[in-house]
């Protein structure tokens, strides 16, 4: 077996006449630059979410294309599964793309549902792996593992970037709302953590089963809990009818929340949305060669305004090539690959990102207020915030 890296790389054949002669022998490594990188993505391609999965879809090929259509020199070929959102059926659709399909790297997901079922596939089979948005908490927390990486966020910090953010300017009161499932709850959690840390009183959380949309019930509570806000987690679909029910229900306490509330979905919300404020670490009126090269390039891919699961993917893909190149291709390479992406600093569109000891992205979170159809900047929440990384060890 070659030991590649070695003197093996060549080796001696006796000849006529007794004589030596060198015959080159491929190495692995000179193997796999001629076989493309295979790259699973599993994301949601139909429901509530499949704008999501093709705005990621189209800036990780951007991405690649980007860069020549190869990274580390070798050509990239996809494989992709629509995961419909559906947790129970995670596990399955991961191994089929690790043991069927063989891919070397797979890229997924957007449900933080779904997301554990990946996350116990790749923990055991060790296919390197990079979260372009679900954010639970504990995947670069407890669970942490080295083949592990997020582009994305944990749900912990765009929340928490809103909590303190909210305290700051000056309110007292405030309950939260969202469905009841990882990523709401963990998002509630750490809206209250900020918001009482700024020196808020966290008074209720109100939730019902994801994907269920009948707010009523809940949107009737809240004149009763004397509150000046109301965050909220909500996305897609969901997060377009909440906000114009809000509205219509004419309640005085402010709407706030972490920013896909609001990401994605202002053309549908309208008027309903005016006058939001979020925290995301991303927004519509960045500024930047980056970005506006970023945004100009993804409206002519996909017809449509680029957003920040856009952002992540390509982040995805600018992660995926740092650790490729510094290895020229040689996913063997464990111990070389994992440590490019770890010590990763990368020039986003969202602005300069790197990456902490559990494998989360560092990054700003921005306070934003929905002015003109637009999610506009108006300052920094959080600058350069690490998710705590609470229990990972490596």
């Amino acid at each position: 077996m070659l030991n590649h890296g070695s003197i093996n790389r060549r080796r001696l054949l006796r000849v006529g006449g007794g004589s030596l002669v060198a015959a080159t022998i491929p190495t692995t490594w000179a193997i796999a630059q001629a076989k493309p990188v295979k790259v699973g993505l599993m994301l949601p391609y139909s429901g509530t979410f499949a704008q999501l999965g093709e705005n990621i879809t189209h800036a990780v090929e951007m991405l690649i294309a980007e860069k020549g259509g190869t990274l580390g020199g070798r050509p990239v070929q996809f494989v992709r599964l629509d995961d419909e959102s559906k947790p129970e059926a995670g596990p399955q659709n991961a191994e089929r793309l690790v043991k069927k399909d063989n891919v070397d790297v797979l890229i997924g997901t957007v449900h933080s549902g779904v997301q554990m079922g990946i996350h116990k596939v790749v923990r055991e089979s060790g296919t390197l792996t990079i979260i372009p948005n679900a954010g639970n908490n504990d995947v670069t927390r407890s669970l942490c593992a080295r083949n592990v990486f997020r582009t994305s966020f944990t749900n912990w910090q765009p929340a928490y970037g809103m909590g303190v953010a909210l305290a700051k300017k000056g309110a007292k009161r405030a309950a939260f709302i969202t469905w009841d499932y990882a990523a709401g709850q963990e998002s509630g959690a750490a809206f209250k953590e900020g918001f009482e840390k700024g020196g808020g009183t966290f008074v209720r959380m109100l939730t019902l089963n994801f994907p269920e949309t009948n707010f009523q019930p809940l949107l009737a509570q809240v004149p009763g809990l004397d509150v000046d806000a109301v965050g909220a987690f909500f996305a897609g679909g969901g997060a377009v009818q909440f906000v114009k029910e809000y509205a219509a229900a004419q309640l005085k306490p402010a709407l706030c929340g972490a920013g896909f509330l609001t990401e994605g979905t202002l053309p549908a919300q309208g008027k309903a949305a005016e006058g939001i404020e979020t925290a995301l670490h991303y927004g519509d009126s960045l500024t930047g060669a980056k970005n506006e090269a970023f945004m100009k390039a993804f409206r002519a891919k996909a017809g449509r305004d680029a957003d920040v699961y856009a952002v992540q993917g390509y982040d995805a893909a600018q992660l995926l090539a740092v650790g490729l190149d510094a290895v020229k291709g040689d996913l063997d390479n464990e111990a070389g690959l994992y440590k490019a992406m770890r010590g990763a600093k990368l020039e986003s569109p969202r602005g300069p990102i790197s990456f902490s000891d559990s494998q989360n992205v560092i990054q700003n979170i921005y306070l934003r207020r929905v002015e003109n159809g637009l999610n506009k900047v108006v300052g920094v929440a959080v600058e350069a915030l690490a998710d705590p990384g609470t229990g990972c060890k490596m």
